[in-house]
């Protein structure tokens, strides 16, 4: 009987994950351009499909556009402060901040949506439309993308990792309900721990302080005491309630606990990506999808900056520059950048009118009428910038891009057709994404 992971810590009572090896090879579908594909009522899309994974860095609290990827060098004091430096990429009609010179250096690699925008200022609202294509109300909870793909991609379509199908780097999103009317087998693995220490400590696959002969003693001493399991062996409760203890172990002592160990990678790979939380989850996603896991979310903190806004990027910036870069550059160096897509961005931007008095100090506010997306691999063009800001990066002057947009054309290049219906046990008719907003998906980066 194939158990969901949750349904193991319920019947085995155990503090552990338990996930089963199920199904065909994740990687049985072919894309060729003549094929037409089928998967649990799913319509693929053959012509795109290039894409296996998903790497999304998700900037949580929101970041503001111009100190990243869309830079006011004219804009005055009141909007820019002293950040009046832009760098010119390696592309050079492009130009990012001056506080990101490493990716200045790999702009060919990715691609800049200068104009997402969904006109809200709440962080709940924000997020859940940014997740989900979709306005929040009703009596229907949607899933956010990432539920969706693992529902697509995961274990009904013979996904056999023992890691689960969608996982978040280390800590939950929150502000939504990730597996929205989908169901709780499809919330995502939040991995708990510091990547950057030494183990990184996984929930329910690393346990601090115990050893690997500890936990086989401890598994065995667990065996000789269960007397009723060996008395009802026959029971077929007792006998789901075994495999899940035995899968569980296989877990802690198998090859995940492998995928799971940064130690493994050469230390130079590790200086490169910079040994902080940030730099060493950027390694860690790259290590989760080559092991063919669909969606990976790394969720970066600490970007609601209501006050002091240039004193946290003075000091987080670099952080992020060299970890991003390094991924972008290994994927490519790999082979593995032109199979995975990767989308940095947060819930929305921030106010580029600076708030320079107490209590704010230099800080920006919520803004949601215009923001910007970073958009690499996958098939996804590198090199581009789609849409124009004014002046002062408060109004769009062309190419409005709607979450819609943005995660439709994400699906169309993972070969799932966005206006396919959502596959479901509730019975809900509804496409995997809402129509594509006037201006469209985004065929310009395709």
């Amino acid at each position: 009987m194939q158990t969901h992971r949750r349904q193991f810590l319920k019947k085995a009572g155990l503090r552990l994950l338990g996930i089963p090896i199920i199904g065909s090879s994740f990687y049985s579908h072919a894309f060729g351009k003549d094929s037409k594909l089928k998967t649990k009522g799913q319509t693929l899309l053959p012509q795109f499909g290039k894409a296996r994974s998903v790497i999304q860095i998700w900037m949580w609290g929101g970041p503001s556009h111009l100190e990243t990827f869309d830079p006011k060098p004219g804009a005055g004091k009141d909007y820019i402060g002293s950040w009046d430096k832009p760098l010119t990429t390696n592309v050079p009609s492009i130009e990012i901040s001056q506080s990101l010179p490493m990716l200045a250096r790999c702009a060919d690699l990715y691609s800049v949506i200068r104009t997402m925008t969904h006109g809200t200022n709440h962080h709940e609202v924000a997020a859940y439309m940014m997740q989900t294509g979709r306005m929040p109300g009703g009596n229907v909870v949607y899933p956010s993308i990432g539920a969706v793909i693992s529902k697509i991609k995961g274990y009904d379509a013979g996904y056999q990792s023992p890691i689960p199908p969608y996982v978040v780097l280390t800590t939950s999103q929150g502000r939504f309900s990730e597996c929205g009317f989908l169901g709780p087998k499809y919330k995502p693995f939040v991995t708990g721990g510091d990547p950057s220490k030494s183990p990184f400590l996984v929930s329910g696959y690393v346990v601090e302080g115990i050893t690997e002969k500890r936990q086989l003693e401890r598994q065995k001493l667990l065996e000789s005491l269960d007397t009723f399991g060996h008395a009802a062996a026959d029971d077929t409760l007792i006998h789901e309630i075994e495999t899940a203890r035995k899968n569980a172990y296989n877990l802690m002592f198998g090859d995940a606990v492998k995928i799971f160990d940064l130690g493994r990678e050469p230390d130079k790979i590790r200086e490169e990506y910079g040994k902080n939380w940030f730099g060493q989850s950027c390694l860690m996603a790259r290590r989760l999808i080559q092991e063919g896991v669909p969606y990976v979310t790394i969720n970066y903190r600490g970007w609601d900056t209501h006050k002091r806004h240039f004193e946290t990027l003075t000091r987080r910036q670099p952080e992020w520059d060299r970890g991003l870069s390094t991924l972008l550059k290994e994927l490519a160096d790999l082979g593995l950048l032109d199979t995975t897509i990767i989308w940095w961005g947060g819930e929305f931007g921030r106010n580029p009118k600076i708030g320079w008095d107490s209590p704010w100090f230099g800080g920006r506010g919520h803004f949601g009428r215009c923001f910007n997306v970073m958009l690499a691999g996958g098939g996804f063009r590198g090199g581009q910038v789609v849409g124009t800001s004014d002046a002062t990066g408060e109004n769009i002057i062309s190419r409005p891009v709607a979450p819609q947009d943005l995660l439709g054309s994400i699906y169309r290049m993972l070969g799932i057709d966005p206006d396919a219906p959502m596959p479901n046990e509730k019975g809900i008719t509804v496409p995997n994404m809402p129509p594509a907003s006037p201006e469209g998906r985004l065929d310009e980066l395709m």
